[in-house]
């Protein structure tokens, strides 16, 4: 049975296409750096549809270790800085594909040193599967939240090592990558700042997800904004209104923490390369949110 985030997922992909396989990761990354593979984690996905040009960046693949495994990563900031601010960009279920490089392309024009490490390397490749269901089962499911902690952690320490200033770090992710913002801003102290976009607030305790955004909410340390669509089909608003209580009797972090949820968007509706896509929603978000790391030091 799925989740509200593998719900969400379904819901915003383009229905009735094709389930043959898609390209391998390193495939994918090729593609982000301009070497002319096609980039999209499933075949059921369109191109992305924000093209950022890697010219004045350095971009491209790069592992940094963690417990004896080395994660896989993508990374761009601008060419010949350093001392840079840093921006944790945390994938979909689809893991890094080319809206995620693109991503971290965009935050490296604004100035910053982003790095979206592949945080289901370790239970397998999503570029692999071409049926939702068996990702989720096989993939996705398996991956523990004290991993991924983990591997964030490994991210920010290879940041500092190649041009990231560690004391201006802020991290954003998308639906599963979403929630996976929620837990970080609690997890990590070096964090400055976190934007979630549509990750899911509340679910059942596991031991690979033991808890959730709302029950880490009171121990924030860093604040979070959440940006929500109101039509999004896995994530009824009622839990961004519980998420919104258990704030406001949390931390200083967590009091200041906010929510901006636009009405007629629905689930994934920063992902331009699915038809969920709303422009004007995915632009005044991302204002919004290059505004609120630099509000909240990350800058």
């Amino acid at each position: 049975m799925l989740n509200s985030d593998q719900k969400s997922e379904f819901d915003s992909l383009l229905p009735g296409q094709s389930t043959e396989r898609g390209s391998t990761r390193r495939t994918a990354l090729k593609a982000a750096l301009g070497i002319g593979y096609a980039a999209t984690a499933l075949p059921i996905m369109a191109q992305t549809a924000i093209k950022t040009p890697t010219d004045d960046l350095r971009a491209g693949e790069t592992t940094f270790e963690v417990n004896g495994f080395k994660v896989p990563a993508y990374y761009a900031a601008p060419a010949g800085k350093t001392d840079l601010p840093v921006i944790l960009v945390i994938q979909e279920i689809l893991g890094v594909h080319e809206y995620i490089a693109d991503t971290a392309r965009r935050f490296a024009k604004a100035g910053y040193l982003a790095i979206a490490p592949e945080l289901f390397a370790r239970q397998g490749d999503p570029s692999e599967y071409g049926e939702m269901a068996k990702l989720m089962a096989e993939v996705v499911s398996k991956v523990p939240d004290a991993q991924v902690m983990a591997d964030l952690d490994g991210a920010v320490k290879w940041a500092g090592a190649n041009g990231g200033n560690t004391a201006k770090v802020g991290v954003t992710g998308f639906c599963w990558g979403g929630r996976i913002t929620w837990l970080y801003a609690a997890h990590s102290t070096s964090v400055k700042a976190g934007v979630a976009w549509y990750g899911r607030l509340v679910g059942d305790s596991s031991p690979l997800t033991p808890k959730h955004p709302v029950e880490i909410a009171p121990i924030l340390n860093a604040p979070v904004l959440g940006l929500y669509g109101g039509q999004d089909g896995g994530i009824p608003l009622d839990t961004v209104d519980k998420m919104k209580a258990a704030l406001a009797s949390g931390s200083a972090a967590a009091k200041v923490s906010q929510f901006v949820v636009y009405p007629d968007a629905p689930h994934a509706f920063h992902a331009d390369y699915r038809p969920s896509y709303r422009k004007e929603a995915a632009e005044d978000g991302w204002k919004r949110a290059v505004a609120w790391f630099k509000a909240n030091g990350v800058a």
